[in-house]
């Protein structure tokens, strides 16, 4: 594997666990704590989205 596949899988797994984590605040977690967890599943998809971006370019 090289390294835009290894940063092709990191940007699916993390917007996997993003929208599980905004999936949970949004249906499990009515209380304050879900917002942190949406909050938390936002930053895991901007982290995906630079991944994404950095393909090409590292």
């Amino acid at each position: 594997m090289n390294k835009n596949t290894i940063l092709g899988w990191a940007t699916f797994i993390m917007v996997l666990m993003g929208l599980l984590l905004i999936g949970l605040g949004a249906f499990r977690y009515s209380e304050v704590s879900g917002w942190g967890f949406a909050a938390t599943g936002v930053g895991f998809l901007a982290n995906a989205w630079v991944f994404n971006a950095l393909k090409g370019r590292v």
